[in-house]
């Protein structure tokens, strides 16, 4: 019986090991952005920090491959390891991230490609 309760227990915590923020709570619209600037690593860093830290912390949590802490690390993520391929997959298809969804707003994955396509700049 003890077993159990410890094996239930576990479970619990990491399924609940995820954030607890909604997306309205992390949500920082294009439109803050003026027109006239680049989106820089400032204005993408709140989705890594409030949702992809969970499990992409340093160390890594929860089977994740890799840090998304740094600059560099997220950089490195988009460069070389399909970072927006991941964000990008419809509801349901295999490898989407966050992991066990549920997917990015439109928006957030607008706004971190948005990045990309400015030449992912630092600052």
């Amino acid at each position: 019986m003890n077993r159990n309760i410890l094996f239930i227990l576990g479970a619990f915590m990491f399924l609940n090991a995820c954030t607890n923020n909604t997306f309205e709570d992390i949500s920082e619209p294009m439109e803050n952005i003026p027109d006239d600037e680049n989106v820089t690593f400032e204005d993408v860093r709140f989705v890594f920090e409030n949702i992809c830290q969970a499990c992409h912390s340093n160390p890594p949590q929860n089977g994740a491959p890799m840090p998304l802490v740094t600059y560099d690390n997220v950089r490195d993520a988009v460069l070389n390891r399909g970072l927006l391929d991941r964000i990008s997959r419809e509801e349901g298809q295999p490898g989407l991230m966050p992991l066990g969804g549920p997917r990015l707003p439109q928006e957030t994955i607008d706004l971190i490609m948005q990045w990309n396509e400015d030449g992912l700049p630092e600052n």
